[in-house]
């Protein structure tokens, strides 16, 4: 959207705040910087931090420089750490963060504004979004976005697409920054606490698209990522839910594999079978209860 398709509106447009943290993601990273750029948008700060790439994103970096409020390339402790240092400094009204390997679609910024401003007792606002492959080419829907949802839910699975949400300054400050200790969930678990600081409002429009790339952080942990999100689960909601106890027996079933490993085929399968039955119990029973 090109400044001469900017809506036409009375008084002026609400600061919006975009940050793209990224490390080595040179290969998308144009990609995530235009689609922000190229918004429109007439009150925008976009400020990009880098981990210490090694790639060529500095060279990308340096090519929108003049068109970026603010960026920076230095080591980080991953990217909570990133995001929070760039939030620190962020001054706008609504604030985001865009991964370097998603992409908005266009007018999405306008359209948070307008939420923002229609929905003026909602915190923050998320829309809808597709999956798209490395190469930018539409798969499916997110199907897993939710209309509306309970706490229950909530601490169970994640049912907003992060680069399809927004939120008010506010709602930030109320809630306080992303946990550092997660690698993998600090989105959603900061989703799990603004919640109780602030309302949700679904918008039924598509905002972006999140891109399947095997770098990419949900593609990526195995065992850890999965006991993280049962850990998440357990500190708010309790030891029952249905994505602590499914993530609990994938555990076990780890520990049937650790210890059989370098065995025969058919020894290692019977001594294995009592840690991998409560994981496919757990899963069969509670299909679509738990984050994959």
């Amino acid at each position: 959207m090109d400044a001469a398709n900017v809506p036409i509106r009375e008084g002026t447009w609400p600061k919006i705040t975009i940050i793209t943290p990224s490390l080595n993601q040179g290969r998308f990273l144009e990609a995530a910087i235009r689609s922000v750029l190229m918004q429109g948008y007439p009150n925008l700060e976009y400020i990009i931090a880098d981990g210490g790439s090694t790639d060529d994103s500095l060279k990308i970096i340096r090519h929108y420089a003049p068109l970026l409020s603010s960026w920076s390339s230095e080591p980080d402790g991953g990217p909570a750490e990133a995001l929070n240092r760039a939030f620190s400094r962020a001054t706008g009204d609504i604030l985001a963060w865009l991964n370097a390997d998603d992409v908005y679609l266009p007018g999405a910024l306008f359209a948070v504004a307008e939420a923002l401003e229609q929905h003026n007792d909602a915190a923050l606002v998320y829309g809808e979004g597709w999956y798209i492959d490395e190469s930018g080419r539409l798969i499916e829907p997110c199907r897993f976005v939710r209309r509306t949802f309970t706490r229950q839910f909530l601490v169970n699975k994640d049912p907003i697409l992060q680069p399809a949400a927004c939120w008010g300054r506010e709602l930030w400050e109320r809630t306080g920054p992303l946990d550092t200790s997660l690698r993998w969930v600090f989105d959603w678990e900061w989703f799990i606490r603004a919640h109780t600081h602030g309302r949700f409002q679904y918008i039924p429009r598509d905002f972006a698209y999140y891109r399947v790339q095997p770098n990419a952080l949900t593609r990526t942990g195995g065992l850890p990522r999965q006991i993280e999100h049962g850990r998440v689960t357990r500190r708010y909601g309790t030891w029952w839910h249905p994505n602590h106890l499914v993530q609990q027996t994938r555990r076990l079933d780890a520990v049937g594999q650790k210890l059989t490993h370098g065995w025969p085929r058919v020894p290692a399968a019977i001594f294995r079978t009592p840690f991998a039955i409560p994981r496919y119990l757990a899963e069969w029973l509670l299909h679509g209860m738990y984050m994959r």
